[in-house]
């Protein structure tokens, strides 16, 4: 029987504070594009209503939906093998495709649906990143068998851009556990 390799936990301790700010960087962006529609549907500026989701539509393309794509993959298929992990996952894969969906209902939303599919999103992806964050990766990096730093290395949509150049020299700083 193979014995597993043996994690530097210093590297997974910065792989865990990177996706973490990675997450609450994405929220707080997440947030203030849903206010910035909001506002604008609740004040009837059919202008500012229209840049506001043409912003936020377009970042949920090139942003959140591609950063839920890549979660599949690495992060999840390693704690989705395990028996702690499997209902975990499932349930998460599911999250995204509640997403998905909501960001489909978004693109061809105007008003107050816009504002209320963009709502969904917000707080469907908040409680995600609260799972992802407080479940998922303490399992991964509890997991022997498992390594948060090796799942999320050279993948700038978990943990930003930055953070992968810093993960790759070694000088990702370590941050304080956000939740949320």
């Amino acid at each position: 029987m193979d014995m597993p390799v043996p994690k530097n936990a210093e590297d997974e301790a910065r792989a865990l504070a990177a996706v973490e700010a990675h997450h609450a960087g994405m929220l707080k962006r997440l947030r203030a594009l849903i206010g910035a529609l909001t506002e604008a549907v609740s004040a009837h500026n059919t202008v500012a209503e229209h840049d506001a989701h043409e912003v936020l539509v377009e970042w949920c393309e090139t942003e959140l939906v591609p950063h839920a794509l890549a979660e599949e993959g690495p992060l999840y298929s390693g704690a989705g093998a395990t028996p702690e992990g499997r209902l975990l996952v499932a349930g998460m894969l599911a999250e995204h495709q509640v997403i998905v969906s909501l960001v489909e209902r978004l693109r061809s939303a105007q008003g107050v649906d816009a504002a209320v599919a963009a709502a969904g999103i917000g707080e469907v992806f908040a409680l995600h990143l609260d799972k992802e964050n407080r479940l998922l990766m303490p399992l991964i990096v509890e997991s022997p068998g498992l390594s948060l730093a090796e799942s999320v290395a050279g993948l700038h949509e978990l943990v930003g851009e930055a953070s992968v150049h810093d993960t790759q020299h070694g000088s990702v700083p370590p941050a304080h556990p956000v939740n949320g």
